[in-house]
């Protein structure tokens, strides 16, 4: 197998794993056992989806749309605050989730909550279209391709094992400190990636 796939997925790890949003709410979404599987594989999709853009050239389109990037900013920007807000909220309340209750959103709500963390997130396209489309096109064909095969991988295992790993946390979260401590974490996270959206 081509050296480009191992790279790609290397690559793909690095920028995917770091803290996000959309890895929040994954892991509390795994947590809470709601909807994991279409979660995961909307996420892995997604980021597929977006990889294959930038290798096939939507990069420099995104590059050269400053509209569209002032667009997303503020967009993401409300969208983000709004949910840390939420978080702060819940984590303000000590609302303690049983994790054998009924879902409380419906696959609908999550799915929509999902694709506003991904698509509203202007950093989602400068990791996929834009970073890693260009650094696959430093290499000659095939091997732009394998690159990008990896880093779509690379996405698929990450939030596999974020969606359906979060279970055995599950046992911590039977208290209400843990679930304050997660909400809190849930909430700075979203408000600080509103914050360093608008500051861009």
């Amino acid at each position: 197998m081509s050296s480009d796939f191992f790279t790609g997925m290397a690559t793909g790890l690095t920028l995917i794993v770091a803290i996000g949003s959309q890895n929040a709410f994954v892991l509390r979404q795994g947590i809470l056992r709601q909807h994991v599987f279409a979660l995961v594989l909307f996420c892995a999709l997604s980021d597929a989806l977006l990889i294959a853009a930038g290798i096939a050239g939507a990069g420099a389109l995104v590059r050269g749309n400053p509209a569209l990037m002032t667009f997303t900013r503020y967009a993401g920007a409300v969208f983000l605050a709004s949910y840390g807000a939420l978080a702060a909220l819940r984590a303000w309340r000590g609302e303690h989730l049983q994790l054998t209750q009924q879902p409380a959103a419906s696959l609908q709500t999550a799915l929509l909550a999902c694709f506003g963390f991904t698509f509203l997130n202007p950093h989602v396209y400068l990791d996929t279209v834009v970073l890693l489309g260009s650094m696959a096109h430093q290499r000659p064909a095939p091997g732009h391709w394998w690159f990008g095969a990896g880093a779509m991988l690379a996405s698929l295992g990450w939030f596999t094992a974020l969606g359906f790993g979060a279970r055995y946390l599950a046992p911590l979260f039977a208290s209400v400190r843990a679930w304050v401590v997660l909400d809190g974490l849930i909430a700075l996270t979203m408000l600080g990636l509103a914050g360093l959206l608008l500051a861009s």
